[in-house]
């Protein structure tokens, strides 16, 4: 295909965060010209959302930097804008944005990643209730801005319980499927916990841990052998607030097979990944199927995985299920390269 002709080819993303963005910048580099679609004010989606990544505790803003530096004049990026109607007719996707611009694409990439779990739907650990319960991306969001990890009586925790598999793994929550990163966001959040307060307990509260990425069996020692974070294997079955504000956790120590009470100064939930309202809105629109976890299908199972049931419509990232950074990277590049194959096998049979 000359690059005269793949630059009449239009592709529109929808979601700028990593694989969106990944995508786009791989697919401009084989001369298609991108319209990227981005409900908020910055590219990256969550990515923006964390201070340090896993494994190597390196900054998140080192990331997105090197995404962002890959936007060349192919892409057009257009932020707080989304979707509100696209249709396909006669192999073209016409699609109607929320800024009134209406855009006409050859194929369409849904990279809209996914949603957080909101914790207040587990009434029983008292998130949106008690003062001292807060969740993952609220702690992240303490140590991004450098604040001061306080109760909410302004005093140091002197002792701390991370409970893991909030909204993941749950079949009262409605999702038994694995979030996969909250195992390893829970330890990397110990550990930077013990960094900023060394006398703190932190203990974490787990179903059983899932470490499959490389090095994070060596975080997890790391853990329990330079922080003496102590791990207890049991699901939080409830919390209680005490009149000084401190928590009452209620679990069972499953592998002691015993009952278990503790008061800590703060909770933390890891909460899990959700199918994101945007994908559904789109797929609706464009009639793709979801699968029983509520995330797009991947019909043809191990085999292009970028592939959903309408053709000329392609997906990318957590928006097919839970990912780490890696997998998303990689999902995102083999994705542009379905998009060109496609691309190139329609301008074939134009041909």
């Amino acid at each position: 295909m000359s690059s005269e002709i793949q630059n009449k080819k239009q592709i529109l993303v929808i979601g700028g965060g990593i694989a969106g963005t990944e995508a786009s910048v791989r697919l401009s580099g084989l001369g298609y010209q991108i319209t990227l679609v981005e409900q908020s004010d910055k590219l990256g989606g969550k990515l923006n959302q964390w201070d340090r990544l896993f494994p190597e505790q390196k900054p998140a803003k080192e990331l997105q930097q090197i995404l962002v530096k890959g936007l060349n004049t192919n892409i057009k990026p257009l932020l707080n804008t989304t979707v509100c109607d696209i249709q396909k007719n006669n192999g073209k996707f016409k699609a109607t944005l929320s800024d009134g611009q209406t855009i006409v694409s050859d194929a369409v990439l849904l990279s809209t990643g996914y949603d957080l779990f909101d914790a207040r739907k587990k009434e029983e650990y008292g998130y949106g209730i008690y003062d001292n319960v807060i969740t993952s991306a609220d702690l992240e969001k303490i140590f991004r801005e450098g604040r001061e990890l306080k109760t909410a009586a302004g005093k140091t925790p002197k002792r701390i319980g991370i409970i893991h598999c909030v909204g993941s793994r749950d079949e009262k929550a409605g999702n038994t499927y694995c979030s996969q990163v909250c195992c390893i966001t829970a330890v990397k959040q110990a550990i930077e916990i013990k960094e900023i307060l060394p006398q703190t307990e932190v203990f974490c509260f787990y179903m059983d841990l899932r470490m499959f990425g490389r090095h994070f069996e060596d975080i997890y020692k790391k853990a329990q052998v330079n922080h003496n974070i102590q791990f207890i294997r049991g699901r939080l079955s409830e919390a209680f607030e005490n009149s000084d504000g401190t928590v009452l956790l209620k679990a069972e120590d499953t592998l002691l097979n015993k009952p278990l009470k503790m008061n800590v100064d703060m909770v933390v939930l890891m909460v899990g990944m959700m199918p994101s309202k945007t994908a559904a809105h789109v797929s609706s629109m464009l009639k793709t199927n979801n699968g029983t976890d509520g995330f797009i299908a991947q019909p043809q199972g191990h085999y292009r995985l970028s592939c959903t049931n309408t053709p000329g419509v392609f997906s990318a990232g957590a928006c097919t299920g839970p990912k780490t950074i890696e997998a998303t990277l990689n999902d995102a590049r083999s994705a542009a390269l379905e998009v060109a194959e496609y691309l190139k096998s329609t301008n074939a049979l134009l041909n």
